[in-house]
């Protein structure tokens, strides 16, 4: 079923084309990734299906009743609300149905108006289809799953973080219900384990999904459909990501291919023409005009590629030969009010293009700065090989000089280098012309980044150490960043959440834990494999430890986890059966007449109903700390 409709939509600013003639369907289970240069119009196509602007011209047909909700990526929110009652708020016509029913259930205990009767039956029947019986528990999971804390949750908006906030903001959209979600840049704010939980939601979710976002793991994940928004048009594409990266070049390389062999038919048939025409006989002038029909007949069928967009294009240069051991990291430690970590051993070997994961907190940026030996150890030994030459490349861009203009900042990095070398390198990076004199402080933080990486580049160092080095690039820049990458003749070591990222570029991965690391030989999907099949460190502690006594004890817990899930599943399934069957005895008509015993059913309903929840809860607990135990 089609829910929305698009027919030639156009809008502009000015003299400035935003969209041009954007035509598109979205049906039921349309999972859509939205892609497009910053300024191509997603977040204007976005305001133009909720109706927050008008089109130029062109029309929306939108099913009737649809319910769109939309996440804006920059969505603040300073509500005096806790964060749990901020989400409750979706909720209001279950919260105020609950109500209802608490003050028909108190009427009832002096009445017996079968009008009365069939009133709480019906409220109460709708409460129950419409998800209230799990509407709080729905709650809890959400906001727990985007990473907002139990104390986080009872919170005012107004103490928590832009990026907490963002995050309720999300979790209030999610549990809207609608039949459209348009989300802008969801994944912002969020670390793996909200996205990994996202994703999942979103794959499962029974309505239909619009996301603009740079992620490309999260895109082959959640996505079966790809709008591309380029040069003012929008193209479709069928499939994730990775297949729209596919088809799009296989498009492109017809549609060239196409073109270019009109062109020669066309000069082919002109070549005729213009020879037949010489000739300036009869036959040959009726030749002449019968091959420039099939010229124009040619030429309404021919489609011009569009321009190809400029984008990042670099190589780093070969790096200079260093020691085939490029860094020891021998039982490092580091504290600072509290321990950071301990026991870290790293070996890194000449060519390795190594990843460093690790949660929030696990010290990975502070390890890069020992190595560099900006910051000192608390213990433990670096070891860097002979002739290696690190560079350092920092998510904060703290070498960038915001008072100095682009090409100064570069110049002063290498006062070696001449100003036609600077410039050049600046012009991959697509600052051309007067562009280089752009004062830093005024530039976004894609174009920070992109001068960081022209620092890198002329650098020639032959030991890069990259802390999240695709933050603030688009995805062309991204592609640009990892071809590079890939033909780099030296060492990386990388920090990145970028998991596409890793899993192009990933010789292994090392994971910071507080009590050392752990070696992972592959890429990102190695990495989720081997962490899904082994113990996870959680709330419940494991003891590192062969004591017989206490992996017994362990397993007893894990038995007893798994009889009390069975348990609670079996009482859920009899308090539904029998909230079901008290429904039906409610309705019936003998029973309007018999005050007592009526007062009696619906107390013992209301009674079921939150044994029902509480079950539900600790099934829901039980269950999460059993998958803790796996």
């Amino acid at each position: 079923m089609v829910l929305l409709n698009t027919s030639k939509i156009s809008k502009s600013y000015g003299e400035t084309v935003i969209l041009n003639d954007i035509s598109f369907n979205v049906s039921d289970n349309d999972k859509i990734g939205i892609l497009g240069v910053n300024g191509a119009g997603k977040s204007t196509l976005f305001k133009i299906l909720t109706e927050e602007i008008s089109p130029d011209s062109g029309e929306i047909y939108k099913a009737k009743q649809l319910k769109i909700a939309c996440m804006q990526q920059h969505m603040e929110a300073f509500s005096e609300n806790t964060a749990y009652n901020e989400v409750l708020s979706v909720f209001d016509n279950l919260v105020q149905a609950e109500k209802q029913i608490e003050l028909l259930q108190k009427e009832l205990e002096t009445s017996s108006n079968e009008q009365l009767i069939n009133r709480f039956h019906t409220i109460n029947q709708k409460f129950i289809d419409d998800g209230g019986l799990t509407y709080k528990s729905r709650i809890n999971s959400t906001l727990t799953g985007l990473g907002i804390t139990d104390e986080q949750k009872s919170m005012p908006l107004s103490k928590l973080s832009g990026g907490q906030r963002t995050r309720v903001m999300l979790a209030k959209i999610l549990l809207e219900n609608a039949d459209i979600l348009l989300l802008d840049e969801p994944t912002n704010h969020l670390d793996i384990e909200a996205v990994t939980w996202l994703e999942d939601f979103l794959s499962s979710y029974k309505g239909s999904i619009m996301v603009v976002t740079h992620d490309r793991y999260f895109l082959d994940k959640v996505t079966n459909k790809i709008f591309e928004i380029e040069n003012h048009k929008l193209k479709e594409y069928n499939g994730n990501y990775s297949h729209y990266l596919t088809k799009k070049q296989a498009d492109r390389e017809a549609e060239e291919k196409d073109y270019s062999l009109k062109e020669k038919e066309i000069r082919r048939l002109e070549g005729i023409i213009k020879q037949q025409k010489q000739w300036n006989r009869e036959k040959s002038i009726k030749t002449a005009e019968s091959k420039q029909k099939v010229i124009e007949r040619i030429e309404k069928t021919m489609i011009k590629p569009d321009k190809t967009l400029d984008s990042v294009s670099f190589r780093l240069p070969a790096a200079e030969e260093c020691a085939k051991d490029v860094l020891s990291c021998i039982n490092l430690s580091k504290s600072f009010d509290k321990p950071v970590f301990s026991d870290i051993n790293i070996e890194i070997k000449n060519g390795e293009k190594v990843f460093l994961m690790g949660a929030n907190g696990s010290g990975k940026t502070t390890l890069f700065k020992i190595i560099l030996g900006l910051m000192r150890q608390n213990s433990g030994k670096i070891v860097l090989g002979s002739r290696v030459k690190p560079a350092y490349y920092d998510q904060m861009q703290s070498d960038l000089d915001p008072t100095k203009t682009i090409f100064d900042d570069v110049h002063d990095f290498l006062p070696k280098l001449d100003n036609t070398t600077i410039r050049s390198a600046l012009a991959l990076f697509l600052f051309r012309g007067e562009d280089v004199f752009k004062e830093i402080s005024t530039l976004s933080g894609g174009e920070r980044a992109r001068v960081s990486l022209v620092k890198l580049m002329l650098s020639k160092a032959n030991f890069l150490l990259l802390d999240e080095p695709t933050n603030h690039l688009d995805i062309a820049s991204k592609e640009a960043l990892e071809s590079a990458l890939k033909d780099y003749s030296g060492t990386l070591l990388i920090i990145s959440h970028d998991r596409y990222f890793i899993n192009k570029l990933a010789d292994k991965i090392y994971e910071l834990t507080p009590n050392g690391e752990k070696l992972y030989d592959g890429g990102y999907d190695y990495y989720v494999l081997k962490h899904q099949s082994a113990p996870v460190q959680s709330a419940i502690q494991k003891p590192k430890t062969n004591d017989y006594k206490i992996l017994k004890e362990l397993e007893s817990q894990k038995r007893k986890l798994k009889t009390k899930i069975s348990k609670l599943e079996d009482a859920i399934a009899e308090l539904e059966n029998e909230i079901s069957i008290l429904n039906e005895e409610l309705l019936s008509p003998q029973l309007a007449s018999d005050y007592e015993t009526l007062t009696q059913k619906t107390n013992l309903l209301n009674q079921k109903q939150l044994e029902l929840q509480d079950k539900i809860d600790d099934w829901e607990i039980s269950l999460q700390n059993l998958e803790e135990f796996e």
